[in-house]
């Protein structure tokens, strides 16, 4: 049994993330996501799709990094 990192529930079916090294134990994806998730610039919606970035700034579409004047971002066209 592990001990959520986000929220500090304790609970059997918890799962472990590792990221730039570090190991968190979770237990759900929303706990995973509140922690390690970005949050769009413009937005501070969290960023759980591919997103864009723009000179180290992440935003979770092109609309979004517009608004903040980034250029030259388009979101993935099929």
């Amino acid at each position: 049994m592990g001990t959520c990192h986000q929220c500090g529930n304790e609970y059997d079916k918890s799962f472990e993330v590792t990221m730039a090294g570090k190991t968190y134990v979770f237990d759900s994806f929303e706990c995973a996501i509140q922690t390690l998730a970005p949050t769009c610039a413009h937005c501070s919606c969290r960023v759980i799709g591919h997103g864009v970035e723009k000179d180290g700034t992440i935003y979770c579409c092109a609309h979004c990094a517009g608004h903040d004047g980034a250029t030259g971002l388009t979101d993935r066209v099929p």
